[in-house]
Order: C-alpha cells, then sequence, then structure tokens
C-alpha cells in the first residue's frame, strides 16, 4: 500500500462520524458534540489557515467553553499550520490520547468464523448506541449525541456487536470507504477473543488539551486547567 494517500484517510474518518453539532471557521472544522467521542467534539485544523493564530485559538477556546466543553485540538500530519501544535505548547496545552490509524486493502471481506462462544450481530442503529453505552457507561446526554452522530451520516454504515452470553463483548462499523471503527474492546474477560482486526499499519495522531489532571494515553500534564 505504497500509494495510500494517507489524506484521504484521514478525511474518510472524519465522513464517517458526522455530527449537526459543527462549523467551519477559518478552514477549521470545529466540533461541539457532547458525546464521548473526541473527533466529534474538537478542533480538526486539517484545511487552510489564514487569520492571526492566538486570536483564533482563542476564539476556538471560547466557543468550547460557552458549550461546556474542554478545548481539544487534534493533531494529525496535515494540519494547519504546521506548527500548531508548538503554539499549542506555549499556550499551555498538553498531548494525550495517542491514536493509531490502521488501513490495509482486502481482496475479500475478512471472514466471521473465529470464536465458537462469539456472536456477531448486526442490529438497528439505536440497539448498536445502547449497547455502546452499556460498555462505555454512558450517560443518556452520551448517548443522544451518538445516535445523532451515526443519524447524520450520509454514508451506508453498518454497525456490528459482538456478544458473548447474549451480552455486548465489543461494537464496531464499517463503511463503504472501507473505515471501521471499533467503539470499545471486549469486555473484561474475553479481551483478545470477540474481535479480530484485520488492518495494519499507517499513522499515528493525537491531542492536544489544556489540563491539570492526568493527560491518558502518554501525554503530559498541562499548566491550567479547562475540564
Amino acid at each position: 500500500m505504497a500509494d495510500l494517500d494517507l489524506a484521504r484517510v484521514e478525511e474518510a474518518g472524519l465522513n464517517a462520524l458526522q455530527t449537526q453539532h459543527q462549523l467551519f471557521f477559518d478552514g477549521w472544522l470545529l466540533r461541539v458534540s457532547p458525546g464521548t467521542a473526541k473527533r466529534a467534539r474538537s478542533v480538526n485544523a486539517h484545511f487552510g489557515s489564514t487569520l492571526p493564530l492566538d486570536a483564533k485559538i482563542a476564539h476556538c477556546e471560547a466557543l468550547y467553553e460557552a458549550r461546556g466543553l474542554p478545548a481539544l485540538f487534534r493533531m494529525t500530519p496535515f494540519q494547519q499550520p504546521a506548527d500548531l501544535d508548538a503554539v499549542l505548547e506555549r499556550r499551555g496545552y498538553s498531548a494525550f490520547g495517542r491514536t493509531l490509524v490502521q488501513a490495509i486493502e482486502l481482496a475479500a471481506p475478512p471472514s466471521d468464523d473465529g470464536v465458537a462462544d462469539v456472536a456477531l450481530d448486526t442490529p438497528p442503529i439505536a440497539e448498536f448506541v445502547d449497547a455502546v453505552g452499556e460498555l462505555r457507561a454512558s450517560s443518556a446526554e452520551q448517548r443522544a449525541a451518538h445516535f445523532e452522530r451515526l443519524g447524520s451520516t450520509p454514508l451506508t454504515t453498518h454497525a456490528v456487536i459482538a456478544r458473548v452470553d447474549g451480552r455486548p463483548a465489543a461494537c464496531g462499523g464499517a463503511a463503504p470507504a472501507g473505515l471501521r471503527r471499533y467503539e470499545r474492546g471486549p469486555r473484561r474477560g474475553v479481551r483478545g477473543r470477540a474481535a479480530a482486526r484485520p488492518d495494519r499499519g499507517a499513522r499515528e495522531p493525537g491531542l492536544l488539551r489544556r489540563g491539570a489532571g492526568r493527560a491518558g494515553g502518554r501525554g503530559r500534564a498541562g499548566r491550567r486547567g479547562v475540564g
């Protein structure tokens, strides 16, 4: 897959997670959904940028604060401008939540003849959202935001629940572009059995946030708190 266009992979990820709670600001996509998915409640600096950077960041911070959300910036190899992460760090932001985006070219759909005691189900979206919410212990507001995102996408998506003893163990989905989203890992006691991941290597974006607690992942704690 040497000719894989990673910018198109990033666009596929943005397309696969839609929300009506978003707006553009000088080439940046600002998503303000109140759910758990950080991609849907962060600044995606994927396109051009022309305004003075400090004033632009301050505008984003005020926008998220007004909605009761922390200001999160997704860092990718395609961010505009390229030195955005350095500017954010000078403003007290810290890196956290590094994510591995994987891709592989498949000649045919992967087989589902895996573990005998794991049953795969393709439920309606509402049932899928409830299963994800159960695994995540999501609030009613977070579940509603998740349902809104899945209902807003123009793509044909296929939700999958892996069940063990009749209970959700893992949840995921696929879209026509070949993107597969794993909403949650398997339950304790069945990890590594419920779902295989037939995809390999691409890139590792992450996020920056201002905060004063644990930064998560491989992150660092910042100087100022946002929530």
